[in-house]
């Protein structure tokens, strides 16, 4: 492949909902532009980008795909990004990769949730774009009706640049807007509009003269004063228009049938920006800096760090500088990626995307650059995890192997998360949803031949006392010899709320020698991991040594530990305990027309509603609620608003749980433990 300027390449990411064509038309884009031979198919798995096992078996992406394709002189690298929103980290590094993007839009199906999450994800990050309306060799496929729709949801700035010439079984071809040209077939053999679309032809090119004039000046007044505006014009204004977001071209064909695509890949050279215009605008002088976006664990090569060069370049067989880790890390032989295909470069300059294998520190969103220049480079915003599981490993080998896979996970996938929770002492894997966890699951198995169940995780139940009691215990056992001995008399009463647990004592007279009650101490604490209700840890409260006595032979630290915690559990059966449950904050942003759904469900959790505030046209409801209540509220809220609600939870503080619920809870307690 021969060398390009930061100015010739286009790194464009490709966003969609799920089944909306993005793989396909990245194939379609690779075979147009003479990258690969024929056309893979996604369902059987010959893609070019879908090649992970994972990916074949659900027929969806899961991962980003890297690819690249060489059209009038300009690279263009591909970013297929996942289209279903559990994985969203491929989307959100491809995004913060690209220079522009590529929204797909299903010509049967219109907008939908996952369009709409796309749209406003590029909006956050001002990311210009192009939205291509695929599949109109699709039964009823609708290119008008959809367009409509863009225009509703998304703005009148939203304006197409080509037509369909036909649709469903007789889609033949594009109407180029720009130039007045209609390209034919797969090959966009160029030819006349067809006379019964001209009419069509004329009013849309109008429409389109008349947005890139609302967004320049010298434009305007042309418009006004009658002037012809030339296909030069369009093209001036719509370069800077996309750029600045103030116009997204709509494009269409079908990915399947290869129609529309090279006018496809020429608007995404002539609109979209190069990495020179970015917001980090690429420098070839400059010293190297490049971002590590994605980092993934092949079998056969071990860790891949993939990374974009901002500026300078990056060599083969070189040595650069970590920032975030300030160490060195050594670069062997460099590859740019064809999905799953590598293909060996000795450089990758500014403005490109390659790939590492071996690095030894680095991670994804860490920058490498020169130790005498060094910077660091805004790292991916990527999601909090929603869903947790605990995870168990099958056999003692997978125990062993439990330590060395999960970071590796982690390290590719950032937005899981691993933690051993301190309460119930289970292994916590957390992911953005259901379908996410179980993909995760399947790898450990299938990449490192790890077995592990999945379950929900137990809820840190804690219990507390809500009176005031003394409790006495008197610990003698007479046997040949020494016998043992130990007599505590222990107050306990009620902490407030997250106080923790408290011993303290006032034993006058020594009536329990000083060197012993450290053992008593010990003695309290421990018994005060299992509560006398259902075994959990007891919380809140203060225990007091006050008094005792000891026996000059038969004393010793072992005879007033026992006797401390039987007086606890003593002391705890007589304060009237209670159960204590974790209570979450919650806050769920929800589009208008689902607030009455999420608030009724809200109620059958026991939730508190704090209150509503609006906020960019949706709703955010703020609410407290039992975490044994929402522990899989990323797929409820998923069905309740089609997709559309996104929320956050965090610990807020325990509170006592219902008699009826705890009745329950101890019950099933004591089933488990029987």
């Amino acid at each position: 492949m021969q060398k390009y300027s930061a100015d010739q390449i286009r790194n464009v990411v490709l966003l969609s909902h799920s089944g909306a064509g993005k793989t396909s038309l990245s194939e379609a884009m690779l075979f147009i532009a003479g990258a690969i031979p024929r056309l893979g198919r996604v369902d059987d798995g010959s893609s070019t980008s879908d090649y992970d096992p994972d990916e074949i078996k659900r027929r969806i992406s899961i991962n980003l795909s890297l690819l690249h394709c060489e059209w009038n002189r300009h690279k263009v690298n591909i970013l297929d990004a996942p289209g279903y929103t559990d994985f969203v980290a491929g989307v959100k590094a491809g995004m913060r990769v690209a220079e522009g993007a590529v929204i797909v839009v299903c010509a049967a199906s219109g907008v939908e949730v996952g369009t709409e999450l796309t749209w406003q994800y590029a909006e956050e990050s001002s990311l210009p774009r192009l939205i291509f309306i695929n599949k109109m060799d699709r039964e009823n496929a609708d290119f008008h009706k959809v367009v409509d729709q863009i225009r509703n949801r998304f703005g009148s700035r939203c304006v197409p640049i080509s037509l369909p010439i036909g649709a469903h079984g007789a889609h033949e071809g594009v109407v180029d807007l720009v130039n007045m040209e209609a390209y034919i077939g797969a090959t966009g053999q160029k030819a006349q509009i067809p006379s019964s679309m001209e009419e069509e032809a004329n009013s849309f090119r109008d429409k389109l003269a008349e947005a890139v004039a609302e967004t320049d000046d010298d434009l305007t007044v042309k418009y006004l004063e009658g002037e012809e505006i030339t296909s030069e014009d369009i093209v001036r204004v719509l370069r800077e228009g996309v750029k600045t977001g103030k116009i997204v071209p709509i494009l269409t064909g079908s990915a399947l049938q290869s129609v529309g695509i090279g006018y496809l890949l020429d608007s995404i050279c002539q609109y979209l920006p190069s990495p020179k215009e970015g917001p980090v605008p690429a420098e070839e002088s400059a010293p190297l800096s490049a971002l590590v976006f994605m980092t993934s664990a092949d079998p056969y090569v071990g860790k891949l760090t993939h990374f974009r060069v901002y500026s300078g370049a990056m060599e083969s067989n070189s040595q650069v500088w970590n920032a975030n880790k300030e160490q060195v890390e050594r670069i062997g032989q460099l590859f740019v990626f064809q999905g799953k295909t590598q293909e060996a470069v000795s450089t990758v300059g500014a403005g490109d995307i390659g790939a590492v294998a071996k690095l030894a520190v680095t991670g994804t969103g860490d920058t490498l650059c020169t130790r005498e220049n060094p910077v660091q480079l805004e790292p991916i915003k990527f999601p909090e995890p929603l869903l947790s599981v605990s995870i168990h490993p099958k056999t003692k080998a997978d125990v062993d192997k439990l330590g060395t896979t999960l970071p590796r996970l982690t390290e590719e996938d950032p937005t899981l998360r691993v933690r051993k929770d301190p309460d119930t002492g289970e292994t916590i894997l957390s992911g953005m949803g259901d379908s996410h966890l179980e993909v995760v699951v399947d790898r450990m198995q299938r990449k490192f031949g790890l077995a592990v169940t999945a379950e929900t995780p137990r809820i840190p139940y804690k219990e507390t006392v809500t009176t005031t009691t003394n409790a006495e215990y008197k610990h003698k056992k007479q046997t040949g010899g020494h016998g043992q001995y130990g007599h505590v008399l222990l107050e306990l009463e009620p902490l407030p709320r997250g106080s923790g647990f408290e011993f303290a004592e006032r034993v006058v007279g020594g009536a329990v020698p000083k060197n012993y009650i450290p053992a008593v101490e010990k003695g309290v604490l421990e018994a005060r991991q299992e509560g006398v209700l259902a075994g959990y840890p007891v919380v809140d409260v203060k225990a007091t040594l006050y008094d005792g006595s000891a026996h000059p032979v038969d004393s010793s630290e072992i005879s007033f530990k026992i006797a401390a915690s039987q007086a606890l559990k003593k002391g705890l059966a007589q304060a009237q305990p209670v159960l204590l449950e974790p209570i979450m904050h919650l806050e769920v942003v929800v589009p208008e027309e689902f607030i009455g759904d999420v608030i009724g469900d809200l109620n059958t959790k026991r939730a508190r509603v704090l209150g509503m505030n609006p906020q960019d046209g949706s709703q955010v409801i703020e609410a407290q609620v039992p975490q044994a209540e929402v522990m899989r509220y990323a797929i409820d809220l998923r069905s309740l608003t089609q997709g559309r609600g996104t929320y956050k939870l965090e610990f807020s503080h325990y509170e006592e749980v219902p008699p009826h619920i705890a009745e329950k809870i101890i019950n099933e307690r004591a089933a488990q433990k029987s």
